[in-house]
């Protein structure tokens, strides 16, 4: 559009084109703040898989002291060091996970769309500059 062709619009065309731009912004945004919350959603999900497997290490490794206490009343003392190095083994991986699944859930919270604010707050820095602007040029 040229120069000529502005000046040659109304101002109800002029207040019209920027409502339907205003009104395109704001759906743009909106669509951009839901994928952001999808994606930590996504991620809260992840974390909270790593608290079930959490769950699942450490009753594995209880499962493997109960053995070894009946193992050491039952059976000479090597087999008994086993399954007690067994059992712990696993409870350390439980606890590797259950801190991993914790970093990940904390990293999706709170889940608000941060980069969709960002860019909100940025078109109205915009739209203020192009108003400033436009009011200078007078």
């Amino acid at each position: 559009m040229t120069v000529h062709q502005r000046e040659s619009q109304s101002t109800a065309e002029l207040v019209q084109q920027a409502s339907d731009q205003v009104s395109r912004l704001i759906k743009d945004e909106m669509r951009l703040a839901r994928a952001e919350v999808v994606g930590k959603g996504r991620q809260a999900r992840t974390g909270a898989a790593l608290f079930g497997g959490t769950g699942v290490m450490a009753f594995l490794g209880a499962a493997a002291l109960v053995a070894c206490a009946i193992i050491a009343l039952a059976i000479p003392w090597p087999a008994w060091l086993a399954a007690l190095v067994v059992g712990a083994a696993l409870l350390i991986l439980a606890g590797i996970m259950g801190a991993i699944g914790k970093n990940r859930v904390k990293g999706a919270m709170p889940p608000k769309p941060t980069q969709a604010v960002n860019g909100v707050k940025s078109d109205i820095d915009a739209v203020r500059t192009g108003v400033t602007e436009g009011r200078a040029h007078r």
